[in-house]
């Protein structure tokens, strides 16, 4: 989603070392910044949908979020507000089986996340996560909805974490090999590349060029992050309110003194 708003390969790893928010706003990509808090960008997303519908304006909001998240209390004032007021916004569910090592199965006991969607008086779509096309069908479908005016939809998209959770986890200690050699099988990258083959699009040429240009991003993104500027650790307290408490300015200038000694 944040390459298609027109973020960079180079501006994400920027944001993932911490020397830069990564062009992760509202008023040039209309995009948020990450949330490490589960669910709480979900509330912000009804918000920025709320405004947007009020100003009249022809956008939908989209909030993503993994299975974990919908057990937050915030997801669900979320989503009773979004149904409630209409807003244009979608919330857009990747259950990827595991919320870190606690199961999808235990983190609800409805037949699915989709199914939740009908307390709330929304649509719910359940979608095979690793089809693209069938992500594509139904996400363009919640987005004309909202448009129309006829409030948020529910998306669930059934994938799977391949990976661990974090460099610290060790996801052998709750799930099987078998259980992931399965859905190694339903790659979705895997599916939508034997797609293109089929239909004559992607060829040989286009992968050599596609590996090259890859392996250029790659490696401009890796020299610009290395290579780039550390962040004045001042602006840490600079955009947490529009004008900064006399609590943050004291701490601040304690941080900054501190830092002055050490150097």
């Amino acid at each position: 989603a944040f390459l298609v708003r027109g973020i960079t390969p180079t501006q994400m790893a920027a944001m993932w070392r911490g020397t830069w928010h990564g062009g992760l706003e509202f008023t040039e990509k209309c995009c948020a910044p990450i949330a490490i808090p589960i669910a709480t960008h979900t509330l912000h997303a009804v918000g920025a949908a709320m405004a947007a519908q009020r100003l009249g304006e022809d956008s939908v909001t989209v909030a993503f979020l993994g299975d974990g998240a919908t057990s937050e209390g915030d997801t669900h004032e979320a989503m009773n507000l979004a149904a409630v007021t209409k807003a244009p916004c979608v919330f857009y569910v990747q259950n990827n089986q595991w919320a870190i090592s606690v199961p999808v199965h235990r983190q609800h006991a409805a037949p699915s996340i989709a199914a939740r969607a009908a307390g709330y008086g929304m649509p719910g779509i359940m979608v095979d996560g690793n089809d693209v096309l069938a992500c594509h069908a139904v996400m363009a479908e919640a987005a004309a909805r909202a448009r129309a005016g006829e409030g948020p939809t529910l998306i669930e998209a059934i994938t799977y974490r391949m990976g661990p959770h974090t460099t610290s986890d060790d996801p052998s200690r709750y799930r099987s090999a078998e259980e992931v050699e399965e859905w190694a099988a339903r790659d979705a990258i895997s599916r939508y590349r034997t797609y293109l083959e089929r239909a004559g699009v992607w060829t040989e040429r286009v992968e050599q060029r596609a590996a090259a240009r890859s392996a250029r991003l790659r490696a401009e993104a890796r020299t610009a992050v290395i290579e780039g500027p550390d962040p004045d650790p001042g602006e840490l307290f600079d955009h947490v309110y529009a004008e900064i408490t006399p609590a943050l300015a004291a701490q601040k200038r304690q941080l900054l003194t501190e830092l002055a000694k050490e150097a």
